[in-house]
């Protein structure tokens, strides 16, 4: 079991993974701030409100805090938005280079290939 585990955590894609969470992580705090400092002061100014995060609404004994909602909110649009750029660039330069690579022959050559050594080698 502990081979498999070092098998395992040898792969590249976990390694890669690994990597991609703890980028993530750093892109969520700069995602969170540039919410917080630049935002949420723009939203502010037309809703009249600085900050989006004390916003609640109170019933009873509960306390609803729909700013904290709204900032998440943003905060996963942006994160979103931003994945899907980078996967947009990530296709276009993978589609890019399949297109500048030169088709190589295909196994319908080989095989054709093969058929005229033997006719040759028969006559």
């Amino acid at each position: 079991m502990l081979r498999e585990f070092k098998e395992f955590i040898q792969r590249g894609n976990v390694i890669d993974l690994a990597v991609g969470v703890i980028i993530g992580g750093a892109f969520t705090n700069i995602v969170n701030s540039l919410v917080n400092n630049l935002i949420n002061p723009l939203l502010g100014l037309f809703i009249g409100r600085i900050d989006l995060s004390n916003l609640v609404f109170k019933a009873g004994g509960a306390t609803f805090k729909y700013g904290e909602f709204i900032n998440t909110v943003i905060n996963f649009l942006i994160i979103a938005f931003i994945v899907f750029l980078l996967v947009k660039a990530v296709n276009k330069v993978i589609r890019h280079n399949d297109q500048q690579q030169p088709a190589g022959p295909s196994a319908e050559d080989y095989l054709k290939e093969i058929r005229d050594l033997l006719k040759e080698k028969s006559n």
